[in-house]
């Protein structure tokens, strides 16, 4: 018996382990585009694990790619959100808090997105890939 019990021990240390290493958080298998656009032979997207924005706080994936489809580092990189004035509706910017991942070129991204509606992600970079800037029209649920 002691044994059986030694054996399901190791067996549950190992599971976690594997589960930890393969984690289903942010892993780029689990992306799913939201939107892509390009810039000086870069393909920039935006992605979640759901395919989606919405409003509130999201955890969302900045990737920069070369022609190949490879992510290329491009130095400095931001991601704002806009959405212009409406109505009696004052213009809104959400800023994202952008941070490196291993792989070169690929970015997390956290925003607090105020509303559900139409908005601009404004994505720059800069650094040796040069300078550039990018609009893709999103919607947040």
């Amino acid at each position: 018996m002691e044994r059986k019990t030694t054996l399901a021990i190791i067996l549950a240390i190992i599971a976690g382990i594997i589960t930890a290493a393969c984690g289903s958080g942010g892993s780029p298998a689990n992306d799913k585009t939201i939107k892509s656009a390009t810039s000086s032979g870069l393909t920039i997207s935006l992605a979640s694990d759901t395919g989606g924005i919405k409003s509130g706080d999201n955890d969302l994936i900045l990737l920069f790619t070369d022609e190949s489809g490879k992510p290329v580092d491009v130095g400095a990189a931001s991601l704002k959100f806009h959405m212009p004035a409406m109505g009696s509706m004052a213009e809104m910017n959400d800023a994202a808090t952008l941070t490196t991942t291993d792989t070169p070129g690929r970015y997390r991204a956290r925003v607090n997105i105020e509303i559900a509606g139409t908005w601009e992600a404004m994505v720059s970079y800069q650094g040796a890939k040069g300078t550039g800037q990018v609009t893709m029209t999103v919607n947040a649920r």
